[in-house]
């Protein structure tokens, strides 16, 4: 661990640090498991050139979710500039029905519901900084606060070809129709790929890294099929606690086209074909 930030998290939590073992499974920020002078372990994740804005939004979604009261999340101990640090929650054996333990939380977590279609600031997913002005429609948030400035960064970094102004403008024309029938906004986790599931020391599902804001339920959803899947039985229990609006299944491309765009952001490479595979299936 960088000293500026070992001496940084001493300070916020107001004991030595005695000792940092760095943990693997992130792209983007160093993680590290911390040993406190008063026997305490946290756990820190951390970035050298971070906006220092980032981890005090990961903190306050962290806050945001913990109100619904549906699933495990670990509790936020101290966050600056470059860091924060959580309740280490080291991964226990998975309980039976783990599964479906996730499905009836997730679908609480969603039906506690949001305020709005957007959230009080601006946060990030990852490093990309996400706008979250309020919109009265879902259809005009996704197209306006979600696919729109990805596509147009993609186009201005030279990751992607110009004619995605067109193809996109073509597919944000049929939004309305394509978005499904109107639900009242969800409490989104917003980030909810399979690495950001997490197995409690209970072995109760527990989730990590949000990217939160009031949204349609799905694109939670959509997100956790985009590499894998959690399985007939999360579905079965979700589906049991907040039944899905009919035509959900043709929507999934839809809704995964945020986090493949996301993608192309960060990563690019392979990840323009397969936004274009999704656009393709509806202009």
């Amino acid at each position: 661990m960088d000293r500026a930030i070992r001496g940084a998290v001493a300070a916020a939590v107001g004991v030595e640090v005695r000792g940092a073992r760095p943990l693997s499974g992130g792209d983007i920020n160093q993680a590290f498991a911390v040993d406190l002078a008063d026997g305490r372990r946290l756990f820190v994740k951390c970035h050298r050139s971070a906006d220092p804005r980032m981890f005090r939004c990961e903190a306050r979604g962290l806050a945001w979710l913990a109100e619904a009261d549906a699933l495990r999340l670990p509790e936020v101990i101290a966050v600056g500039d470059r860091f924060l640090a959580l309740e280490l929650l080291d991964p226990g054996s998975r309980i039976a029905g783990y599964s479906r333990a996730l499905g009836r939380g997730l679908a609480a977590l969603h039906a506690f519901g949001a305020d709005r279609f957007g959230f009080e600031e601006d946060n990030f997913l990852a490093t990309l900084e996400q706008d979250n002005t309020p919109e009265e429609q879902w259809a005009d948030f996704y197209s306006r606060r979600r696919l729109e400035p990805l596509v147009q960064r993609a186009i201005d970094h030279g990751h992607a070809p110009d004619s995605w102004g067109r193809d996109f403008a073509r597919l944000f024309a049929r939004m309305n129709e394509l978005v499904g029938p109107p639900e009242p906004p969800a409490r989104l986790h917003g980030d909810l790929w399979s690495g950001n599931l997490h197995t409690a020391p209970d072995g109760r599902p527990a989730l990590i890294d949000p990217a939160v804001y009031g949204g349609h339920r799905e694109i939670d959803l959509a997100m956790l099929r985009l590499f894998g899947s959690p399985g007939a039985d999360f579905f079965a229990a979700y589906h049991e606690c907040y039944p899905l609006a009919v035509g959900h299944e043709e929507r999934v491309a839809l809704y995964q086209l945020y986090p493949l765009l996301a993608h192309v952001n960060l990563f690019s490479g392979g990840y323009v074909s397969s936004v274009e595979r999704a656009v393709r299936r509806y202009v």
